[in-house]
């Protein structure tokens, strides 16, 4: 049989057909192969009569991301909140890159609304081309819009702990399905509420993700990115191939339009700050050891 699987936790999968769920196990073959099935994968698996079964194949995936680790999502919905913790621009567009990189759309949420005012914040990311959201969960400000944008699509939400997740979901489900946390006012984040990934179906159509919370991110070893980089940056694109050299890395270079842009607010300088710091950390990756991770795959 055929069906989606909407929750990964402790070791069992829980595959949705279009009538029933089932608790099933994957094969060993997929520990020794390295790859394990995501939360959004379709699979194939061999169902039993008490409603387990065993995955034996993942279908091939439109998109998969490591963080959150999820699978054939259309648009990744990126939350921040007012405080504690307060929006980080870093963090946010490291979050886009990602997506962007693996041809995922990324939205930006702002929730919390009722504590203040987003308007630099929103400047930002409308500027920079992005659909941007401001709302507020607590008082319902916000969530018909989100809602239009959610409609029909497989989206996942993600963020730092404490930003309000899972109590935007629950105003976008219209109830309270996913448990909620106070913000650790010693550690200034979430508690981690959400501990693993699931799927919700949506009323109005389409599916959402649930993920765990984090306190920081990684960009991993990943060549490729490295590679892309410049272009996981859609508010350089009117800019990136007008500089003085073609081997421009946008960083220092004379007569770089890219940083012209940013010296004349074309290009919104956080942004350009965030490329700097991702650039940083993926300029010493080399092609040997991508194509070395490759093979020990």
């Amino acid at each position: 049989m055929t069906g989606i699987i909407i929750k990964a936790l402790s070791g069992f999968y829980y595959v949705k057909t279009d009538t029933e769920i089932y608790t099933c196990k994957a094969r060993g073959s997929f520990r020794k192969s390295g790859v394990s099935p995501l939360v959004g994968d379709r699979v194939e698996f061999t169902p039993m009569d008490d409603f387990t079964g065993t995955v034996e194949e993942i279908l091939p995936r439109k998109t998969q991301l490591k963080r959150p680790p999820v699978a054939n999502i259309d648009k990744l919905f990126i939350l921040s909140s007012f405080e504690n913790p307060a929006p980080n621009t870093f963090v946010i567009d490291k979050l886009t890159v990602l997506a962007r990189h693996a041809g995922i759309e990324p939205i930006i949420v702002f929730n919390k609304s009722d504590m203040g005012d987003f308007g630099e914040f929103e400047k930002i990311y409308k500027n920079a081309g992005f659909k941007t959201f401001v709302l507020s969960a607590l008082k319902g400000e916000g969530i018909e819009a989100l809602k239009a944008e959610l409609k029909d699509s497989i989206s996942a939400f993600t963020g730092n702990s404490g930003v309000g997740k899972s109590s935007v979901l629950n105003a976008v489900l219209g109830e309270d399905i996913i448990a909620t946390g106070d913000v650790s006012q010693k550690l200034g984040r979430g508690r981690h509420t959400t501990r693993h990934s699931e799927i919700y179906p949506l009323s109005f159509g389409g599916f959402v993700a649930d993920t765990p919370g984090f306190s920081s991110i990684e960009s991993g070893d990943d060549y490729s990115l490295k590679e892309n980089l410049v272009n996981c940056f859609w508010d350089f694109d009117d800019f990136k191939d007008d500089c003085r050299f073609a081997s421009c890395s946008h960083t220092k270079e004379k007569d770089c339009a890219v940083i012209n842009a940013v010296e004349n607010g074309r290009i919104e300088k956080t942004r350009w700050e965030s490329y700097l710091e991702i650039h940083e950390e993926l300029k010493d990756l080399k092609d040997w050891q991508n194509k070395e991770k490759q093979r020990n795959k």
